[in-house]
């Protein structure tokens, strides 16, 4: 259950979706029974069918920003840049007048410190630290900084999609971004909430299920590999989040009345666990979230979750086993690959419970 290898799976290239549905809510849905381990295949927009009068869904409502850049060293070679922590550069930005943050950086040769890359609209990044593989970018415009990276920056697409950005007229910028988006900072989107369009969410509400919105940054460590051979070696990345004192008030309110809170995502059900009590109680608040959810943890508000199929031996693999059983989870698995079901970020749905 701790090995690594036990979270491993055959998947074809072929099923890894490249592209999303023409419609958010026709891709399909696989319902896993997660104590008896009974599946049954439905479309997106029927799990409203599941949903019960007085549940609570939680959505998270980041918005992905275009923070990957295209250009060039002042030497000449080719950089890709990809922003890592929008928002620590905004603050950087109101405390100092300079956007820097933390940035990932692809060129011939490893930029030394002050090296500057140039990019479109006379944007210029300049190289101020390097740390265990990751820069530090302090970034300039001639113009207004943030206008600019929203008009130069693409939308940085997960590295198995292999494609660029917009390529064959998908619209990433909107496709690869929930409904929800509201505040910016994600490096990926939460993409179990891609499934979701804003006539199924009225649908959903006419059944009295409140939607409630919280905020967890999503970051590049949800796709950094685990190494580690013993599965609770591992150390998991940290994210901020953001919890209203609305949204904890009505997710306890629903459960003290008996309704179930269904999680959209294993970036909601990470931020609800880590501010939940012993007893389940959601507290509001703001931090950096660093929750690692594997088999043996004990769930405390979650009682349903909306998730997508994830990667072999990926940290997202051991907290869906961690709800709903690793033999039953692997077993659905192989019951998607075989009805030929798409994976990962554009690909189908789960709803467990």
């Amino acid at each position: 259950m701790y090995s690594l290898d036990d979270y491993n799976y055959d998947l074809p290239e072929n099923l890894i979706a490249q592209h999303p549905y023409p419609r958010r809510e026709g891709s399909r849905l696989l319902y896993l029974r997660r104590f008896s381990g009974e599946m049954t295949h439905h479309r997106f927009s029927e799990v409203r069918e599941f949903l019960n009068s007085g549940d609570v869904m939680v959505v998270n409502n980041t918005e992905v920003v275009p923070g990957r850049l295209l250009g060039k060293k002042e030497s000449g070679g080719k950089a890709e840049l990809l922003i890592l922590d929008y928002a620590e550069g905004l603050k950087a930005l109101a405390e100092s007048g300079v956007f820097e943050c933390r940035c990932l950086v692809k060129a011939s040769k490893r930029p030394k410190n002050g090296t500057a890359i140039i990019f479109q609209n006379r944007v210029r990044a300049t190289i101020t630290d390097f740390k265990d593989g990751v820069y530090r970018a302090a970034f300039c415009s001639e113009g207004d900084f943030i206008q600019d990276l929203f008009e130069i920056g693409k939308v940085p697409l997960p590295p198995y999609i292999k494609r660029n950005t917009g390529e064959n007229g998908w619209d990433d910028r909107k496709t690869y971004q929930t409904v929800f988006a509201l505040h910016k900072g994600a490096v990926a989107a939460p993409t179990a909430g891609l499934h979701f369009s804003n006539p199924l969410i009225q649908k959903i509400k006419a059944k009295d299920v409140k939607v409630v919105e919280i905020t967890l940054h999503v970051g590049y460590g949800t796709f950094l590999p685990v190494r580690a051979t013993d599965i609770r070696e591992h150390a998991i990345h940290s994210e901020w989040y953001s919890i209203s004192d609305n949204a904890a008030e009505t997710i306890n309110r629903t459960r003290e009345k008996g309704g179930r809170v269904v999680a959209v995502g294993t970036t909601s059900v990470r931020t609800l666990e880590f501010n939940a009590d012993d007893n389940g109680r959601v507290r509001p608040g703001t931090g950096n979230c660093d929750l690692y959810i594997y088999p043996g943890y004990r769930y405390r508000t979650v009682d349903a979750m909306i998730t997508n199929f994830h990667l072999p031996m990926s940290t997202l693999l051991m907290l869906v086993s961690a709800f709903a059983g690793r033999d039953r989870v692997l077993a659905a698995y192989r019951e998607a690959i075989e009805r030929r079901y798409r994976f990962f970020s554009y690909g189908d749905a789960m709803y467990i419970a």
